[in-house]
């Protein structure tokens, strides 16, 4: 009964916050990455000292633009939020690093 519960309080909230967050097409008309998804590719061309990197998907919320990108070839994933002001943070990849 009480696993019953925890569902119910997570069911609530991802309901909540899928409400906060606003799926985007990734990019402008015309293949243009959004302010916010390129600030997080730099961020992540730097971070990782590799410039072939690509937009994977983003979602838009009022305290930050949550950016999945992939990284060379093999186009491994990694994350950003880009805030409004141009500033990125949280820039780490999703990889299974054997960490």
């Amino acid at each position: 009964m009480a696993n019953l519960g925890k569902f119910a309080l997570v069911s609530v909230v991802a309901v909540t916050l899928s409400a906060c967050v606003e799926e985007t097409a990734t990019q402008l008309p015309g293949g243009v990455p959004t302010a916010a998804e390129q600030a997080c590719l730099t961020a992540v061309a730097r971070a990782t000292s590799n410039g072939d990197v690509v937009l994977l998907g983003s979602e838009f919320s009022q305290a930050g633009t949550f950016v999945r990108v992939g990284v060379g070839p093999q186009r491994a994933p990694w994350q950003c939020i880009a805030y409004s002001d141009g500033s990125t943070a949280g820039v780490e990849s999703l990889s299974n690093e054997g960490i």
